[in-house]
């Protein structure tokens, strides 16, 4: 059972997912581009390329023979994940799965078009002029976003027709990969955002983790809280979507599914084939296992026969507020001291404004209410200062 991950993507939900691994005895490799990332520092080897080169890849890939391959960013040469497969090596969930979801156009597509999920009004676009189309047959205010992105990078709404040469310049300067495409999204009304931590396993039924409620700033998520309240038919209609969508990919793990909540029903919105950032609130021991461990145990085939929620529990980002080669970090007496509270410091070796540095957490019984645990979470992360 000890087997090889070649881990690709070192941040912060890498490196809660080596050091599950690392607590079942796996030998974990971990890939970025560039040194000290947050998973390195607690796995057996690393790697530094550029994962966009398909050589630099099939170099590590042919140098390690791992046993999975774990994507755990956008940025990588996905379409060699094929050719691994053919060699025997399991990419997590599947090949397709990470094709699909590393691209929002194909993902999107495959829910909207050839499954006949409820999503958001869409267009494309991969020029200014072309954005300006777009915006035209959707309709303001719109989302714009680029193709291949993380933690909001790139994103933007577009209100006026002045806003639109912005938002194609900030989309490009925020798109990862060599993948120069938006897409275009009608406004939601939502009343609420929820993340569906969706688990497929291998002859297991899949299973879904209590809802996850989030909120968002710069397209980057601020507070997530757990449990969410979901009416009892908007729940299934969100695990309905979310089976037939990861069911259509494949593979075995876990699958962050974001859904739109309107007074018309449940969106489908977006899905990461991999833990999510709006998951580290289960890091608070909200639920019988935390989502790296439900990835971790998926892949290895471990089966997973109930997912539980332990205790109510929210977290809150902590971030950079200017560039620095060497942060430093005070105030984790305070933090430490606050009853039902804990924090996570990422170990990143760089910091810029809005950077997600580390997390707070707090936690009550399953019948606390969330919003109290969120305004606690808010207060505390403010403990830590992030020095530069």
């Amino acid at each position: 059972m000890i087997k090889k991950i070649l881990l690709l993507g070192s941040g912060e939900l890498g490196k809660e997912f080596a050091i599950a691994a690392q607590r079942l005895g796996q030998y974990v490799i971990a890939v970025d581009s560039y040194e000290n990332a947050p998973a390195m520092q607690v796995a057996d080897r690393f790697e530094v390329i550029n994962m966009l080169d398909g050589a630099a890849l099939d170099r590590i890939v042919a140098k390690h023979q791992p046993d999975f391959i774990v994507p755990e960013i956008e940025a990588i040469r996905t379409e060699r994940f094929y050719e691994y497969e053919n060699q025997g090596i399991t990419v997590v969930p599947s090949a397709k799965a990470a094709n699909f979801t590393m691209n929002r156009k194909a993902i999107r597509d495959l829910a909207a078009k050839t499954l006949g999920i409820k999503t958001a009004t869409y267009q494309y676009a991969t020029s200014a002029e072309s954005l300006r189309l777009a915006v035209a047959q959707v309709g303001m205010p719109c989302v714009v976003k680029p193709l291949m992105s993380s933690s909001g990078k790139g994103q933007s709404t577009i209100k006026t027709d002045e806003d639109i040469d912005k938002a194609w310049e900030y989309a490009v300067d925020g798109s990862r990969g060599d993948v120069i495409e938006v897409i275009v999204e009608a406004f939601v009304a939502f009343e609420s955002e929820i993340t569906l931590l969706t688990v497929t396993q291998h002859g297991l039924p899949t299973l879904f983790c209590p809802p996850i409620g989030h909120r968002q700033e710069r397209g980057d998520y601020q507070e997530s809280w757990q449990p969410a309240y979901v009416s009892a038919a908007d729940l299934l209609e969100a695990q309905n979507m979310a089976q037939k969508v990861t069911q259509a990919l494949g593979g075995a793990g876990l699958f962050g599914v974001e859904f739109f909540l309107t007074q018309d029903g449940v969106v489908f919105s977006e899905l990461s084939p991999r833990p999510h950032d709006t998951g580290m609130v289960t890091l608070a021991g909200t639920q019988n296992y935390n989502e790296f461990e439900l990835h971790l145990r998926a892949i290895l085939g471990l089966p997973i026969r109930e997912i539980t929620l332990e205790r109510a529990g929210a977290s809150a980002v902590i971030l950079a507020t200017a560039h620095s080669d060497n942060p430093a970090y005070s105030g984790f007496e305070k933090i430490a001291a606050e009853p039902q509270s804990d924090f996570r410091i990422f170990g990143k070796p760089t910091a810029r404004p809005y950077r997600r540095m580390g997390v707070a957490l707090t936690y009550g019984s399953p019948e606390t209410a969330v919003e109290e645990l969120v305004e606690r979470a808010k207060t505390i992360k403010n403990y830590i200062e992030v020095i530069h």
